[in-house]
């Protein structure tokens, strides 16, 4: 990692425990961490724990398309926007399961930030050798 993405990693760390400490939404990913990040982009680990898992024991879609939503959000504040935006569209690829237990990374990129719109992907991967989960395209609205 570059020294100059050293103090944006350390501006996702403060903006995600603020966010997940709030009382919001976002407090369901509490047990989320960053890993990694530089301008445009954010990388988190989680763990799937029973609290975020269906009743077939894998994290439930609606997490998933959350990791997508939040993880994109933190990850296009790291940019000259430093604003959050609102989602106007958000699609998430199930590819594969991740069981309970199983550690996941959350690797957002933004892709272009104009100047009313972001647009954002997101790849929902195994920890341990990178196979890829889901995958998921965020749009924000930036004008607000």
């Amino acid at each position: 990692m570059s020294s100059s993405a050293r103090p944006v990693l350390q501006v996702l760390r403060q903006l995600v425990a603020n966010r997940v400490a709030a009382t919001g939404f976002e407090s369901v990913l509490k047990q989320i961490s960053v890993v990694d990040g530089e301008e445009g982009r954010c990388v988190c680990e989680l763990v799937v724990s029973p609290e975020l898992s269906n009743p077939r024991g894998s994290l439930h879609g609606g997490v998933a398309a959350t990791l997508v939503d939040a993880v994109s959000t933190w990850a296009v504040m790291t940019t000259g926007e430093k604003k959050p935006g609102v989602t106007v569209d958000l699609n998430v690829s199930f590819l594969k399961a991740a069981p309970t237990g199983e550690p996941i990374l959350i690797d957002a990129r933004t892709l272009r930030v104009g100047k009313t719109l972001a647009f954002l992907t997101v790849d929902i991967l195994k920890k341990d050798c990178g196979t890829l989960l889901a995958q998921g395209k965020h749009t924000k609205f930036m004008g607000v």
